[in-house]
């Protein structure tokens, strides 16, 4: 009887330690001191104009401290700006905040990317590589797809 409970015993503690090796981390990857950031909901209409298209997107932080979105770049155009909507107008800017446990979302209507100085003129069903560069975090890279000029997502953007 006793060299049976002595490997059941050694399974039942195995599991309890491993049970405890998601330390804080365990909620998503998070530590409160520093921004979690990744990139969803990422398209591109397919533009009108020659020299500029416009892109959206969402900037999720579930980190414990917020970060700056700073600038973009692409290979498809000369420059990336970043433009706040402010009273109906836009104005580029130099960053757009994301708070900490927060998000940043670029939409139509109001923040958003501005692709200018095309090198070539991004076609529906193609998909647009860019590289989002922050305040304190590492760069993250996106693969936009462009989508019909007049497209509306469900998700609100």
């Amino acid at each position: 009887m006793r060299r049976r409970l002595v490997p059941t015993a050694l399974v039942i503690a195995g599991a309890l330690a491993l049970g405890g090796c998601g330390g804080s981390d365990s909620d998503g990857g998070s530590d409160s001191g520093k921004p979690d950031l990744s990139a969803g909901s990422a398209y591109m209409p397919q533009p009108v104009s020659d020299d500029m298209a416009a892109g959206f997107l969402t900037v999720t932080n579930k980190g414990g401290a917020a970060d700056e979105l700073t600038s973009v770049t692409s290979d498809i155009a000369g420059q990336v700006t970043v433009h706040k909507t402010v009273g109906g107008a836009m104005q580029e800017v130099k960053s757009l905040k994301i708070p900490a446990g927060g998000r940043l979302e670029l939409k139509s209507g109001g923040d958003h990317l501005m692709f200018e100085q095309l090198k070539s003129k991004p076609k529906e069903g193609r998909t647009v590589s860019v590289e989002l560069h922050f305040a304190h975090s590492d760069p993250v890279k996106v693969e936009m797809p462009v989508k019909p000029p007049t497209y509306t997502p469900t998700t609100g953007h």
